[in-house]
């Protein structure tokens, strides 16, 4: 009796000293160490208004210059509440799965009878026998699930960024190309009035008066949908970053997207970055656990003994005398009717599909990273083109046609014409740009193991050939 009294109370102390656990200040340092590449370590779960005002001073400091693209990012690490929420649920999840690999409290049991002169008093300690058994490969599963929800965190964090990336670079081309639609009015509403006033006088027909206003009445059109594309992109810009309404009349973006880099990633070098991605991580941690669960599960599947220590008073008032009976219990529940036959193969089943969900993963790493690069590196080599070839070859065509305005060889009209092929050459020049930055993201996204799919669209006729056609 003594010795088993010893033994359950040796088992629960070292049971309880080796408890899996997690700690705030831990996780977050973890988490930032995961996500350097793309938070700078700047992820912080504010606690208090202590910590919530420090980080609005640095909200409100980000918003005095218009945000680029990387102080776009930290300015939602610090000032939204639904990324701190994302924070505070990922601890939420770590302190649960710690909590899984704690061992039960045991239950005392108190029991008050009286039966004639007879006073019965009991007490009962009782444990979970196999609790106790299992309890190393439960916290080594604990282990795993803290990994893992840790993991996922990082995972979630790095969508977070991706997504405010995305949003801030969909609000600057909006904007850009809002100005330049603009342009197009501007000068097909100077078209409209001229071909007005030239009708007039007789020197122009109401054909080509109406052609010129249908110019005029396409680009008001296109103006508004420019106004309304750029408003829509700066509210859900304005949205990812949580601003509130006395921040959002402080939000401020560049007039245009950032220069196309000199250099490019070489395939070694995206190859080499690509070691340690979240989602393989996430499948292994999710296969260790499986597997460190169904050792215990499978033994509790058979059986499950609770174990108990009673030390009972009995008086007997007639006689005045007083007994203490002690002794122990087992509770052992008998396989009659169901030998976990099921439960086993569900568990196999399940570390099986966990297997072969990593291999899976780790087959499609490399697939995803050449799609990612391919797309990465046509992106930047149309951006390029656009750049060094398209843009100058129309800025040419159009100090010609200006010269030859001047010459008299050539009407406003053809002048204004080119104009407007010009601007659009632009557009399609801002788009390619903003194509090379949406993949570029997407590959630093896919090199931390959070892939999306970019889609590289183009118009089906050149801004060139366009130009071309029209002169």
């Amino acid at each position: 009796m003594r010795t088993l009294k010893y033994t359950a109370v040796a088992l629960a102390i070292a049971g309880l000293t080796g408890c899996a656990t997690v700690n705030m200040d831990q996780s977050m340092a973890n988490l930032n160490e995961t996500t350097a590449s793309m938070t700078e370590k700047k992820v912080v779960l504010a606690l208090n208004d202590e910590q919530r005002n420090q980080l609005r001073a640095q909200a409100d400091e980000l918003l005095k210059t218009p945000l680029g693209l990387n102080s776009t990012v930290e300015l939602m690490l610090v000032n939204s509440p639904e990324f701190q929420a994302l924070l505070a649920r990922g601890y939420s999840e770590s302190a649960l799965a710690a909590q899984s690999g704690r061992i039960p409290n045991p239950i005392f049991n108190f029991e008050r009878i009286t039966v004639g002169d007879e006073l019965e008093i009991g007490r009962l300690f009782s444990f979970g026998l196999l609790d106790l058994i299992t309890l190393p490969w439960r916290q080594q599963a604990a282990t795993f699930r803290i990994e893992r929800a840790q993991l996922q965190l990082a995972g979630d964090v790095i969508g977070q960024v991706a997504q405010a990336r995305s949003a801030w670079v969909d609000a600057v081309v909006a904007l850009q190309k809002q100005q330049y639609a603009e342009q197009v009015f501007e000068n097909a509403q100077a078209s409209a009035e001229l071909a007005k006033r030239m009708e007039e006088v007789g020197n122009f027909t109401i054909i080509q008066r109406i052609r010129q206003q249908m110019f005029y009445s396409d680009a008001a059109l296109g103006l508004a949908m420019a106004r309304q594309e750029a408003t829509s992109t700066r509210e859900k810009l304005v949205r990812v970053l949580g601003l509130d309404a006395q921040q959002f009349e402080e939000l401020k973006l560049p007039d245009r997207l950032p220069d196309l880099p000199s250099t490019v990633k070489k395939p070694e070098e995206v190859s080499k970055q690509a070691t340690s991605r979240l989602d393989v991580q996430m499948a292994k941690q999710a296969y260790d656990a499986a597997l460190k669960v169904s050792g215990a599960e499978t033994v509790s599947s058979f059986v499950d003994i609770e174990a108990g220590i009673r030390r009972d008073s009995v008086f007997d008032r007639d006689s005045g005398t007083k007994t203490n009976p002690k002794g122990f219990e087992l509770d052992i529940r008998l396989p009659l009717f169901d030998w976990g036959g099921l439960r086993r193969d569900a568990l196999s089943a399940e570390l099986l599909a966990k297997a072969n969900t990593l291999e899976a993963v780790m087959r499609n790493v490399d697939s995803n990273l050449r799609e990612s690069y391919t797309n990465y590196r046509t992106a930047y080599d149309i951006a390029k083109h656009y750049q060094t070839e398209v843009v100058p070859m129309l800025d040419t065509l159009a100090e010609q046609n200006t010269l030859r305005y001047n010459g008299m060889l050539i009407g406003t009209f053809e002048l204004l014409a080119d104009s407007r092929n010009q601007v659009r050459s632009i557009e399609s020049s801002i788009d390619a740009s903003a194509n090379f930055l949406r993949a570029q993201l997407a590959l630093d996204a896919a090199l931390m193991g959070s892939p999306s799919n970019v889609k590289l669209s183009m118009g089906a006729q050149s801004p060139a050939a366009e130009a071309a056609a029209g002169h």
